[in-house]
């Protein structure tokens, strides 16, 4: 998978920079456009350039603005912005191509932007559905191998084994150590996380439909997932846990003068703050990286010989390596947000003996 990716990059790539090169413009290859291109949510889900020709899967719009709900395809915007820096579309709604709400749909209410409620399909939404129906699929399947056998039957093999394998995995070597007594009860949620994170990682390094979205790489997923964790924690917790927040066991004055107290109770709300950035810096520099290694050969394209192709090499073997490490990553970023989650729930539900003389 991870050559077919990079064969795929290198084509995008080509057919980016083609027209420029035939017809001798001297611009530079924006590297920070193509590289946001990859990272940042859109309306349109786009999949590559044949010549001056753009394929493009155009999504559905849905707002609410001071006219009433519209649903429109992305279709009906403007290819390209006009004066003002909009790319208009129907019912005074447009794309903003500048400003804060660069690449999102505004409203031009008397020359000012509105941000309308937008719950549309954009292409992380889009690609997070796919990869739901993935794991639905990855799930249910197995699922139904053991509906029609006994727990006496010989262990499945194939897909269904690597399955079971992964899951008992996850029960035993993160959730069960990290959670303690009780940990069945978290099982469905951990599992949840676990496998929907690393999908999604693995979606998203496919680089073309229906992968190439950057699901985790998105804070406003990260934050979801973070907050749930959040939740749950919070009202796991046993009267242990708040004692140990608001009166913990330190000498009276640290009580009085309440130091430990509100160091305590803002760790309440680092947990899953560190939670949320870990999972989106690691997978949103990752796939940053490996786009930006594949540019440097198109950035030396114009040099000498020599210069363009030792620079190709490096730039091929560390795109090979950069696409190994992220099929790793995409497990590890998966593994350690169970594992985080896991060890919160099991702080916050755990039992202390009492202390020994």
């Amino acid at each position: 998978m991870k050559y077919i990716k990079q064969l795929l990059c290198f084509v995008l790539l080509f057919w980016v920079t083609m027209p420029a090169m035939a017809e001798g413009e001297k611009e530079e290859l924006n590297i920070s456009h193509i590289v946001m291109e990859h990272i940042k949510d859109s309306y349109e889900w786009h999949v590559t350039d044949i010549g001056q020709k753009s394929i493009v899967i155009h999504l559905p719009v849905i707002v609410h603005s001071s006219t009433g709900w519209h649903v429109f395809c992305s279709s009906s915007f403007a290819e390209e912005p006009d004066a003002s820096g909009y790319r208009m579309g129907p019912a005074n709604l447009a794309i903003a191509t500048q400003g804060d709400n660069e690449g999102k749909v505004v409203e031009l209410v008397e020359g000012k932007e509105v941000r309308p409620f937008d719950i549309s399909i954009t292409k992380t939404v889009a690609t997070m559905f796919i990869s739901v129906i993935v794991l639905l699929l990855c799930i249910l399947l197995p699922a139904r191998w053991y509906r029609k056998h006994k727990a006496s039957d010989k262990a499945p093999g194939g897909f269904t084994g690597f399955i079971e394998m992964l899951v008992m995995y996850v029960v035993d070597e993160i959730i069960k150590p990290g959670v303690g007594k009780g940990y069945e009860k978290y099982c469905p949620y951990l599992l949840t996380c676990f496998f929907f994170i690393f999908t999604c990682n693995i979606m998203g390094l496919i680089p073309f439909p229906p992968g190439g979205g950057n699901i985790t790489g998105n804070i406003a997923i990260t934050f979801f997932l973070a907050l749930c964790t959040f939740v749950i924690v919070q009202f796991s917790g046993n009267k242990h846990y708040w004692k140990d927040i608001f009166w913990p066991d330190v000498p009276k004055a640290l009580k009085v003068f309440p130091l430990i107290p509100a160091i305590e109770f803002v760790g309440i709300f680092t947990k899953p703050f560190a939670l949320m950035i870990r999972l989106f810096a690691n997978i949103m520099a990752g796939h940053a990286i490996a786009i930006s290694l594949v540019c440097i050969i198109f950035l030396v394209a114009a040099k000498s010989t020599g210069v363009f192709l030792g620079m190709s090499a490096v730039s091929i073997l560390m795109s090979v390596f950069m696409s190994t490490l992220e099929v790793l990553v995409c497990f590890i970023q998966a593994m350690v947000f169970t594992m985080l989650s896991s060890i919160f729930i099991g702080l916050a539900t755990a039992e202390h003996e009492p202390a020994h003389e």
